[in-house]
């Protein structure tokens, strides 16, 4: 008799426990989604960016590039890691003879890793030559200072215009490729 009754206290206190433990270890969904957010949001945040890009040659130091925007995120805590400038950029960049070539959009991304910045939104491009080219998105590679993009595009020099659909080009514009174009010149006779 004495073997019924512990046995039934027992699975009593078992049954006890597993429906304790079972409602105790309810699944907080909400609180999973969060631990997501915490991991997607950026490591750093800036405001009002001006930042130069510099070299020393010999005893001076001389101005290759400046960055001013009004906010960047830092997402370098991702596996492929980039800032991001939700309120765009003004690029200026300046060749060996100090020309300065201008470059604004209205958002931007750059990809740390391959050094590319996808300019996107009223993108614009003026060199020190006047000449200026109108897009929504471009690319522009750092490593190689190479610009390009598939978009249409709208090109204006001071020999005349061109549009068309996709460009490649050096930052000045030198060397470029036109794709699906259509242009006014001015001709002399």
């Amino acid at each position: 008799m004495i073997n019924k009754n512990y046995s039934y206290k027992l699975k009593s206190i078992v049954t006890a426990l597993v429906v304790t433990l079972f409602f105790s270890c309810k699944n907080d969904f909400e609180k999973v989604q969060q631990v997501g957010i915490l991991q997607n949001q950026p490591i750093g945040e800036a405001e009002n960016i001006d930042l130069k890009y510099t070299e020393l040659e010999k005893d001076t130091v001389k101005l290759l590039a400046n960055l001013l925007s009004p906010k960047m995120f830092d997402y370098s805590n991702r596996s492929f890691r980039f800032s991001e400038f939700p309120d765009g950029i003004i690029l200026k960049i300046y060749d060996e003879q100090n020309n300065k070539t201008t470059i604004t959009s209205n958002y931007a991304i750059y990809y740390s890793d391959t050094d590319i910045i996808d300019l996107r939104g009223n993108v614009v491009i003026a060199t020190h030559q006047r000449d200026t080219l109108f897009t929504e998105q471009l690319y522009y590679n750092e490593k190689l200072e190479w610009v390009f993009t598939n978009e249409p595009f709208y090109y204006k020099q001071t020999t005349g215009f061109t549009r068309g659909n996709g460009f490649d080009a050096d930052k000045d514009f030198k060397n470029f490729q036109m794709l699906e174009m259509d242009a006014d010149f001015e001709i002399e006779n």
